[in-house]
């Protein structure tokens, strides 16, 4: 490890920025977040340091670099556009014993910038040792995409908590205990969610109990309709702190993948006249989990509430008091729509878009077909395979011409993808000539015409160009 990391409390310190362009102005704004008091040095200066000036947030001396300019200063940073002067200013400092930051030749100096995710009172710092800022700054955007906002309030009301916690358990290692429970569990996710008060409310009830929550917790994920890259960033932590996974047969390898590896896993795919676990014991099988205080994953395909049966799902747990998280997910129309480039809605062509399923609970596709019908409208049908034939039938028969743009997007936003154009009245036969399987989503309307010109994803393009880059670069 070349550089020690360690965190310093520079309140109303004294710090010294000698320089006054780009780079200087950038490390007296992160000086000052700290409430360091900040003097720089420089002839001339960047408009904002002057601005800060005169809103008397720091000290501005409108001059070159003097030795003694360092004599009282806790830290320095070396930031001029003069090489020698800035190695100069690092010699006089180190040896004085000060800290000191090059800002051009990190080398000459005792200490670096690192990049910050600042979620207050929670820092994380990020660093290369100088090697890469760019990729420091790279990795730091990486992990804000997976700490949410607002763990800072999270640990803030953890401190509120300290010595309450220390009052009912004696032990360190019942604290222990108690805290990365409530930190995996219920109270962390309530505090996410916004819900501080309630947050507070739970961590009461468990220590006038003086034991964690006896339930577990349920979390209803949407996993998208396959590219990982959809999921949400809430989906992506919960699937990483289930005990339990309990998923479906839409959910792609690459995702569950993603999800906690020591995780049981319980598998309740189903396929038509194929249901690996009934619905109504998977609802069972979710309160019966959360009841040995586990927390359960329910990952599903495209988002839980549009004909996944989410729904059904949470009525149990809410019936059984189980705590449960719904968090939804792009579903299938919206992603494979725009990964096919079709925009469900456009002026020129439609104006309203309805999703409709083509599979009733009792077998049946008694829909109401003459709203479907209606002009400058769009129309989505998922699992409508097995039913094309009616579907299509019954559009004609209620007025929809039987030349209107249709589309079948096959395994959408996966590298499988295959989209498959037709009319309305050749979807049958489309299906047969394709060889198309589910999961398969059937788009009709005039915006399908637009597929041809907007179109971007083709997998097995992407695929032969991405061997040809490899090819060249070897």
């Amino acid at each position: 490890m070349k550089h020690f990391p360690i965190f310093l409390d520079i309140k109303d310190r004294h710090c010294l920025v000698i320089g006054g362009g780009p780079v200087a102005t950038r490390k007296v704004k992160n000086l000052l977040k700290s409430n360091a008091k900040v003097t720089v040095i420089s002839p001339e200066v960047e408009t904002s340091l002057n601005q800060l000036s005169e809103e008397n947030k720091i000290t501005l001396i409108n001059r070159k670099y003097q030795a003694t300019d360092i004599v009282r200063a806790f830290l320095v940073v070396a930031a001029t556009n003069d090489s020698q002067v800035n190695a100069d200013i690092a010699k006089a400092a180190n040896d004085a014993n000060l800290l000191v930051n090059v800002a051009d030749n990190p080398e000459l100096g005792s200490y670096i910038f690192p990049s910050v995710i600042d979620r207050a009172p929670v820092s994380i710092a990020v660093s290369t040792g100088g090697a890469s800022p760019v990729l420091a700054r790279l990795l730091r955007a990486r992990l804000e995409t997976m700490i949410p906002t607002s763990c800072g309030r999270l640990a803030g009301i953890t401190e509120e908590y300290r010595q309450k916690v220390k009052d009912a358990f004696p032990k360190q290692s019942q604290r222990k205990e108690f805290w990365e429970t409530a930190l995996k569990g219920a109270f962390a996710e309530l505090v996410y969610a916004g819900q501080d008060k309630a947050a507070r409310k739970l961590l009461d009830e468990a220590l006038d109990n003086h034991r964690s929550h006896a339930n577990g917790e349920v979390y209803l994920v949407g996993a998208g309709p396959g590219d990982p890259d959809l999921l949400t960033f809430k989906a992506a932590r919960l699937m990483q702190q289930a005990d339990v996974m309990v998923y479906d047969r839409l959910v792609s390898k690459a995702i569950l993948d993603m999800a906690n590896k020591d995780a049981e896993r319980f598998y309740v795919g189903k396929e038509k006249e194929n249901h690996a676990v009934p619905q109504d014991k998977i609802n069972d099988l979710l309160v019966d989990l959360a009841k040995q205080g586990k927390r359960v994953l329910r990952l599903k395909g495209g988002d839980p509430f549009i004909f996944g049966r989410g729904g059904e799902e949470i009525e149990k747990l809410a019936e059984n008091n189980i705590p449960f998280q719904v968090v939804p997910a792009v579903t299938a129309a919206s992603g494979c729509s725009a990964y096919a480039g079709i925009p469900l809605t456009h002026r020129d062509y439609s104006q309203s878009v309805t999703f409709a399923t083509g599979h009733l609970k009792d077998g049946t596709i008694n829909l109401n077909w003459k709203q479907l019908t209606q002009k400058n409208h769009t129309i989505v049908f998922y699992m409508g395979l097995t039913g094309i034939k009616v579907i299509s039938e019954q559009l004609q028969a209620h007025g929809m011409s039987g030349d209107m743009p249709a589309a079948l997007v096959e395994q959408g936003t996966t590298m499988n993808q295959r989209v498959h154009i037709g009319t309305v009245a050749t979807l049958p036969q489309l299906v047969i000539d394709s060889g198309v399987r589910a999961p398969t989503l059937t788009i009709i309307g005039e915006v399908v015409k637009l597929h041809d010109k907007l179109h971007w994803y083709e997998p097995e393009r992407h695929v032969k160009e991405q061997s040809e880059f490899t090819r060249h670069k070897t």
